[in-house]
């Protein structure tokens, strides 16, 4: 049985936690005492109908206001496939937390109300899904039971978000009518919409592809931990502990350590301290080396063949999260896994207008712009594009005097050449 992420996202009171405890609710995928304490809950308000959103919006302030705040993640299986949810917030200074939820999400169920139609939470959370990465997406056109169930309506929303999955070269878009309030087309076909003759959203969420795993990708592993016992039973124990991000490693691969460039062949692999012929993403392992050889935390075991960029400098495509303005010139630290280096924001190229999709040339990023900028780093960096892996490609930046997450980044370029040419602008985009 495979596993498919998931985000719902979309602007606030699009219905995004209802559409979640619907599909929970309907898939019997709550447990009885959670059922209980939604039944007192409704006895004690006098209501007529069980409050959905409440599995999944946990915390004293969302329940209080009625809106999502953090990201929440809820699990459940079907007899066909499990399912992680990831329920992102809509409100726009809420942004960086939705970033943070579809970072390793496999599909997008973008949430549209049918008396609203598109609006620029939707091309925003629209935007920010296609840069990381995912590449299947459910346009749910909600709420149709406050427009009479309308066909019309729902044809126009379409329309005007298969422009942007156009525009945004996105090819997996399959729009769903619904109501996640009653239920209507949720986990089972409804009377309402007999005009519609697709799929529910559970039906497609169970057969939609998943998404390619980690594994075709080359391999990459950076090192977390040098394991060094030094004891009387393992005078001679060195091991490098971490996860496998992509890719198949085998004993007696030859293998290149980054960035130092020295070579050597993998001896012996650990999974839960029992030596295996081969391990594979995403498990966390033991790697042994064949050669003493300096290797610390942070450094990259990769093959000798179709490894990672080494660079000082790159491009990155960043969704600013503080409230501070990025300036060209401001220093700060680049985490890239376990690698934590000193760098240098070197220009601020341009900003994408989320409107238009615009490329505007800009001095400084705001709270939750999208912007792409030039980094140097202080000591050779280990990465790929993000195109290529998500993995390795993506990074945050961190304020280096409080700790403070600045930016979430995805590498968009790293080849020298690259960086003597002009930036390309995209050009306006409306509908």
């Amino acid at each position: 049985m495979d596993l498919l992420r998931f985000i719902t996202c979309g602007s606030v009171d699009d219905g995004k936690s209802t559409l979640i405890g619907r599909l929970l609710y309907d898939s019997d995928s709550v447990s009885l005492d959670v059922l209980a304490t939604l039944e007192k809950k409704r006895n004690a308000t006098n209501g007529d109908a069980v409050d959905l959103a409440l599995l999944t919006d946990g915390l004293k302030a969302e329940r209080e206001q009625g809106i999502t705040i953090d990201v929440a993640h809820k699990y459940f299986t079907t007899p066909r496939r499990k399912f992680i949810i990831t329920d992102a917030p809509g409100h726009v200074q809420y942004t960086r937390n939705m970033v943070t939820g579809a970072s390793n999400a496999d599909l997008a169920i973008v949430l549209v109300d049918a008396r609203q139609g598109v609006i620029e939470q939707t091309r925003r959370h629209t935007l920010l899904a296609s840069l990381l990465g995912i590449r299947h997406f459910v346009l749910a056109v909600n709420k149709l039971d406050l427009v009479g169930y309308d066909e019309q309506i729902f044809n126009k929303i379409v329309a005007d978000y298969q422009a942007i999955a156009d525009y945004l070269k996105i090819n997996n878009v399959v729009a769903i009518p619904m109501s996640a309030l009653n239920g209507d087309n949720v986990v089972r076909p409804s009377k309402h919409l007999a005009w519609y003759s697709g799929p529910s959203l559970l039906a497609h969420l169970e057969s939609v592809p998943a998404a390619a795993d980690a594994n075709p990708h080359e391999p990459r592993f950076q090192v977390q931990y040098v394991i060094r016992p030094q004891t009387e039973a393992l005078p001679d124990y060195r091991g490098y502990a971490g996860r496998i991000q992509s890719g198949v490693y085998r004993v007696g691969d030859r293998v290149r350590i980054l960035p130092s460039g020295l070579e050597t062949v993998l001896k012996a692999i650990e999974v839960g301290q029992k030596e295996v012929t081969l391990a594979e993403a995403p498990q966390a392992v033991v790697l042994h080396l064949r050669d003493d050889i300096d290797v610390s935390r942070g450094d990259s075991i990769v093959p000798v063949s179709g490894h990672p960029s080494v660079v000082r400098e790159l491009e990155a495509t960043l969704c600013w999260m503080d409230e501070r303005p990025l300036r060209a010139g401001r220093k700060l630290l680049v985490q890239h896994h376990s690698a934590v280096v000193k760098a240098s924001v070197t220009a601020i190229l341009q900003k994408t207008n989320i409107e238009t999709y615009e490329s505007m040339g800009t001095d400084e990023a705001k709270l939750n712009d999208i912007v792409r900028v030039r980094l140097k780093t202080a000591i050779p960096l280990v990465a790929d594009e993000y195109r290529q892996n998500r993995q390795t490609g993506a990074f945050i930046l961190v304020d280096d005097q409080t700790g403070a997450t600045l930016a979430a980044g995805l590498v968009t370029a790293t080849d020298p050449e690259y960086f003597t040419q002009e930036v390309p602008v995209e050009p306006a985009f409306s509908i």
